[in-house]
């Protein structure tokens, strides 16, 4: 019998159409926001790409792009503290404003490093948006201007959060059960 990714799945946390709302708004304070000038996003591979193709499609103002791929998980299910660059930029961030794009904040170990190492570089701003926020995982203080939704201290995975490279293409956030994480 052929395995479903749906049957690891305990619950829907966020459905595919509170994902597009939470977009929408995001986008329409970042559009506000930034009207006039020109930030670079920098999209965080690999878990943020459907949140950033979708957020991006609803910005109408001029932007840039470009990508990292960070590690701090491997596969576990909780972050090891340590941050790797797997693939660094091709941009120049000198005076230029970013705005990091990523699908979930939980330690924030992960954005504190990466806010650092970018205004160490010569950004000039660089302001998080993020479609889910773990405030009860937090162990770094960081401040994250653009929240989608906060959520409770549960394993997810969908549009783009992954377990072990897998669950990326679920069109909602779901809990994963933790029969398959432990």
């Amino acid at each position: 019998m052929k395995h479903e990714l749906e049957d690891d799945i305990l619950d829907v946390l966020v459905s595919k159409e509170e994902i597009q709302q939470c977009t929408q708004e995001l986008a329409d304070r970042l559009t506000e926001d930034y009207k006039g000038r020109r930030p670079l996003l920098i999209g965080i591979l690999k878990g943020a790409c459907p949140f950033l193709c979708d957020l991006m499609q609803a910005m109408p103002i001029d932007i840039s792009l470009d990508f990292m791929s960070v590690s701090s998980y491997g596969a576990s299910s909780s972050s090891t503290g340590e941050v790797r660059i797997l693939k660094d930029l091709d941009t120049s961030v000198q005076d230029r404003e970013i705005i990091i794009v990523e699908d979930i904040i939980d330690s924030g170990n992960t954005l504190f490093y990466l806010k650092n190492l970018l205004l160490s570089r010569g950004a000039k701003s660089v302001e998080l948006v993020t479609l889910l926020n773990k405030p009860d995982r937090r162990t770094r203080d960081i401040e994250v201007k653009y929240i989608g939704k906060s959520i409770p201290d549960h394993f997810v995975v969908g549009y783009g959060l992954d377990f072990n490279e897998t669950y990326r293409n679920l069109p909602y956030i779901g809990i994963l059960k933790p029969e398959v994480y432990s």
